[in-house]
């Protein structure tokens, strides 16, 4: 079994081999025998190892000609053209000696040399962590123009797999995930056995896919392979999560921390998890550790943001700001935290920049669930005609995101029950859960559900999702949105203001409708004491006295 050294999230100066190092033959040719290592890459900065060699020869053979047959004894006389030539050679063996003394040392105390591009951006993916996208181009160019040459290389094909992959979360371009495809499984192909890297790959495409089924198919694969990759094991801690699997998600998380401690990339995931389980204080010490063991830009923004939306989500949309340009300022293309700026900027009344930066945003990924939050802002605003245009790009990027693969279902459910057909809604939700028992899809088609007329059966998967997912403002307002409806108004007032208290900006639509309906439902009724305790003089009514278990005596 493959037993693998679990990566780490290389600092900017570390070293990562290339996948060039050891280029496989193409199926059905003669093995090629592997080159000597060279100045190929400004990966590494290395002489080529037949010159170290080439230089020990000269210097031995100088030594075994200056002496006699037996090392001693006079030495034959050589002409003058002769000592000169060797002289000459002697001497340009001293500079060739001196200029790899001064070569960097490669021990381990020595600093490593520092990684370019294209190691930084390999480095980042095999860890499972942000690459940078000028990073992540040039790696993409690397590979592809080595396989062209070397067509049989699996690991290639591996790592040309999984950048796809993470150009395509970056990019919201889902045209890279067929080429991540193609890539991984050529790998595959070319290696069948014992091919790791393939495996975590399509595991991590799994989950861009939101295909979190497949992911945690190759994810298994890999992990009882290799069973000490932290990459596999980290996808595989996503697919549990997608599918609303606690006990995998529990057994994947000790792996990953097991594996990896004290490192940012852990630290996130336990910071996801700890979120799901609604311990926000754990989360955000995890997150915010994260955050400052980040050795990259990319990972940064990556941990920030997430810093930025347990704020949010707990109401604090000032701090959540903060952590959004803080993000930002450490990784500019990182959209994510736009879009939520954007949403932020809403809550603090700053409207104009909101819009801003959701056009921003967009621009950078046009990803669905950015023109639903920027249409529902529009709406809320009374620009109708702007509204329905996000709402049209909406339902435009959940088709083009199907090309790819993409399953964007719920997003597109989601909007269907509140902005076009619940009946419809229904359908995609109901197909969606099956796969994926989530508590964001049970909280998604149980307010499906209720908006089609079925409140008693949304009810059911409303109150499982707050049993079971994060501590969440809009779960917690369809509950009592939906016990409203069934006549249960005292419930209904403590979970509608519950969604406020917890977040009283979570929505530009949702939170005013909380507001409506409190102020609709208004105080509770008198009573109290007076309906608990029974009139003065009334008969008090008599409690039958306990009885013995059987088998007991006094």
């Amino acid at each position: 079994m493959e037993t693998e050294e679990t990566p780490q999230t290389p600092p900017e100066g570390s070293p990562q081999g290339s996948p060039e190092d050891s280029p496989r033959a193409a199926p059905g040719t003669a093995p090629v025998a592997p080159a000597a290592p060279a100045v190929q890459s400004s990966d590494a900065v290395r002489g080529p190892r037949h010159a170290r060699t080439s230089l020990i020869s000269a210097i031995s053979a100088t030594s075994a000609t200056s002496r006699g047959p037996l090392g001693g004894g006079p030495r034959p006389r050589r002409s003058p053209a002769a000592r000169r030539a060797l002289v000459a050679a002697v001497a340009g063996c001293a500079v060739l000696g001196g200029a790899l003394v001064f070569l960097p040392d490669r021990g381990e105390d020595s600093a490593p040399p520092a990684l370019g591009p294209a190691g930084r951006a390999a480095a980042a993916v095999g860890a499972g962590a942000p690459a940078a996208m000028p990073d992540l181009a040039v790696l993409i160019g690397e590979r592809e123009a080595h396989l062209r040459a070397h067509p049989g290389d699996d690991q290639s094909w591996a790592v040309l797999g999984s950048a796809y992959v993470e150009r395509g979360l970056r990019t919201a371009d889902s045209a890279y995930y067929p080429k991540a495809e193609r890539a991984l499984r050529t790998s595959l192909r070319t290696r069948p056995e014992r091919n790791a890297a393939a495996l975590t790959g399509l595991a991590a495409l799994g989950n861009a896919r939101h295909d979190f089924r497949g992911a945690k198919k190759w994810g298994e694969q890999a992990v009882r392979l290799a069973p000490r990759r932290w990459a596999a094991h980290a996808a595989l801690l996503d697919a549990y999560r997608g599918l609303g699997d606690d006990k995998g998600v529990e057994r994947a998380l000790a792996k990953v921390r097991g594996l990896s401690p004290g490192t940012a990339a852990a630290r996130v995931r336990s910071g996801a998890v700890y979120r799901d389980r609604g311990w926000r204080e754990d989360a955000a010490a995890a997150l915010s550790d994260a955050a400052a063991l980040a050795r990259t830009p990319a990972e940064r923004a990556a941990c920030l943001y997430r810093v930025g939306e347990l704020a949010w989500e707990r109401g604090e949309p000032g701090d959540a700001l903060r952590h959004y340009d803080a993000a930002l300022a450490a990784d500019p293309d990182h959209h994510p935290s736009l879009a939520a700026k954007g949403r932020a900027l809403a809550a603090v009344g700053r409207t104009s920049d909101a819009l801003q930066a959701y056009r921003a945003a967009l621009v950078r990924r046009p990803a669905p669930e950015y023109a639903l939050e920027l249409g529902e802002l529009y709406e809320s605003l009374k620009l109708r005609p702007a509204a329905s245009a996000q709402y049209d790009l909406v339902r435009a990027r959940v088709r083009q995101g199907g090309l790819g693969g993409v399953n964007d279902e719920r997003v597109l459910g989601v909007f269907e029950a509140e902005h076009g057909d619940a009946g419809a809604a229904v359908r995609r939700l109901t197909a969606e859960f099956r796969r994926h028992a989530s508590p964001e899809n049970a909280d998604a088609l149980g307010w499906a559900l209720h908006r089609s007329g079925k409140s008693e059966e949304g009810l059911k998967h409303v109150e499982a999702a707050v049993k079971k997912g994060p501590r969440s403002a809009l779960f917690a307002y369809h509950r009592g949105a939906i016990e409203r409806a069934l006549g249960r108004y005292g419930a209904a007032r403590r979970h509608l203001a519950e969604a406020l208290r917890i977040n009283p900006h979570f929505s530009p639509l949702a939170a005013p409708a909380a507001h409506a309906a409190l102020k609709a439902l208004g105080d509770p009724p008198d009573g109290g004491p007076a309906q608990v305790y029974a009139p003065r003089g009334a008969p008090i009514p008599k409690l039958p006295r306990p009885t013995k278990p059987s088998g007991q005596s006094d």
